[in-house]
């Protein structure tokens, strides 16, 4: 999760605002365009069923809030407390009979204690006053040279002010899909942007899907390719250190006192990253087939390329083999985060669906991960849609998941300078988590409610919660009414 820039809500929400009141009125002109062509096209006399009979639009909200101690950004330690308020809006046009495009447009806007440390040093009272603190427990605390906050003050472990807290995400993503006459064949194109503080993406793709046996045997290809760009930024002191040539009486470090190891520098040859580029390439292949009036199945097997800066350049690493150095309670980083600049992912899973009665259907799923990092993952679900009536379905669920650690993790002040790569980020940790929540669904089956010119369909209204071995945990909550025009 990547946030970097004070965001002004106000002025989000305003922007929002304007954002959906001008691409609603869009997408009911375009849809009415539309309308008026399939009504001469229905004039033919061989009839064809559309694969989309209407517009319609999605409004989709999400709110995530989560809590730990294992900030990357820390080395491993600190907060990782977070939230991110996610509305999107997807609109879904037909295209005469046989195509549809899907426009998902969204802001993700977040906040991030611990990313507010990229630079904890932002407060007039010094470092150790911009936030407060918390280690976890004192025998991860040893050896540290800073156990439980001996000041007494409040720390930027835990949060400071700092620029980088807060940020917008800007995503929008574009699908074209056409079936043939028969159905049995579907082409998809899509493409995406997104856009953040420091980071861009750009992504495009192809599939072809294909039925038979009468439509009760699917197979799926797909390609994606994702172009994207860091915008690097680095912890305060280590660009500040390099800025200055070294010198500790100069710019930053000017006047300030450095307690420890008074003498501090990165580790020798330290480099910034040459490669500021992050590739993915994807295939994806699926297969579906219904055994029976009750159960049907599917898998699906990935291979995913990644290569350039896999890295996050502002996760601060700190050594067992070296002084640390610190500035009132922050220790000051020995080097960033170092990772390869290749990796290969292979997730294989399997779903099934069991029809029981008119009112339960199990859905079950599994998946089995591995890449060539060393990180091997299994995650399993259930979710069971309970239908209470035409109208109303309730929907419990579970998740497990857990992974082993890749082979370049190691907690904080655990790796050695020596290494060549090196990470503290728990998400690359061994851990296991479990998921659990549910959710509720009303569908308006003859769409008689309407709102101005929209058609009420459908709303969702889901709640997880989400716990983390390390100590992460984190509730989500979310939100989408379908609307036709």
């Amino acid at each position: 999760m990547v946030v970097k820039q004070v965001v002004d809500v106000d002025a989000i929400n305003v922007i929002m605002n304007k954002f959906f009141l001008v691409l609603s009125i869009a997408c009911l002109r375009v849809s009415l365009s539309y309308a008026q062509q399939n009504t001469k096209d229905s004039t033919q006399t061989t009839y064809k069923k559309k694969v989309l009979d209407a517009a319609e639009v999605d409004f989709l909200f999400s709110y995530y809030g989560q809590n730990g101690k294992h900030s990357a950004v820390g080395g491993g330690i600190g907060t990782e407390k977070l939230t991110d308020v996610t509305p999107t809006i997807v609109v879904k046009i037909p295209v005469k009979d046989d195509g549809q495009i899907t426009a998902d447009m969204g802001i993700s806007a977040y906040t991030s204690a611990s990313s507010s440390n990229i630079n904890p040093f932002d407060a007039s009272a010094g470092a150790s006053r911009s936030g407060g603190f918390y280690y976890g427990d004192d025998d991860e605390d040893e050896g540290r040279g800073r156990i439980n906050n001996p000041t007494g003050r409040a720390n930027p472990y835990y949060e400071s002010t700092g620029a980088s807290r807060s940020d917008a995400l800007k995503s929008l993503n574009l699908t074209y899909s056409h079936s043939s006459d028969n159905r049995n064949t579907i082409l998809s194109f899509h493409g995406s942007l997104s856009t953040e503080f420091d980071y861009d993406s750009r992504g495009f793709g192809a599939g072809i899907t294909k039925l038979w046996n009468e439509k009760n045997t699917e197979l799926g290809v797909k390609g994606q390719v994702y172009l994207d760009q860091w915008h690097p930024i680095y912890p305060t002191e280590i660009k500040s250190y390099y800025e200055a040539g070294g010198n500790l009486n100069y710019g930053f470090f000017n006047g300030v006192t450095i307690t420890g190891n008074a003498n501090y520098s990165p580790v020798p040859g330290f480099q910034f990253p040459q490669v500021t580029n992050r590739n993915s390439y994807s295939v994806s292949v699926s297969f579906s087939q219904i055994l029976s009036p009750k159960l049907q199945t599917s898998i699906f097997f990935d291979v995913v390329r990644q290569e350039g800066l896999l890295s996050t350049p502002y996760h601060r690493m700190y050594f067992s083999d070296r002084p640390a150095s610190f500035i009132e309670d922050y220790q000051l980083a020995d080097d960033i985060e170092r990772l390869p600049g290749m990796r290969m992912k292979y997730p294989i899973g399997i779903r099934l669906h069991y029809y029981v009665n008119e009112h339960l259907t199990v859905r079950s799923y599994y998946r089995y991960y591995f890449d060539n990092w060393g990180a091997e993952a299994n995650t399993a679900s259930i979710e069971l849609p309970i239908k209470l009536s035409q109208a109303f379905t309730i929907y419990p669920m579970y998740r497990f998941y857990n992974q082993s650690a890749v082979t370049y993790f190691a907690p904080h002040r655990q790796h050695v300078s020596t290494e060549r790569y090196y990470t503290s980020d728990y998400d690359l940790s061994a851990f296991e988590s479990h998921e659990i929540g549910g959710g509720f669904r009303y569908t308006d089956i003859f769409q008689k409610f309407k709102i101005a010119s929209f058609g009420f369909k459908s709303i969702d209204l889901r709640y997880n919660h989400y716990m983390r071995s390390d100590g992460l945990n984190a509730n989500i909550i979310s939100f989408a009414a379908v609307f036709t025009l």
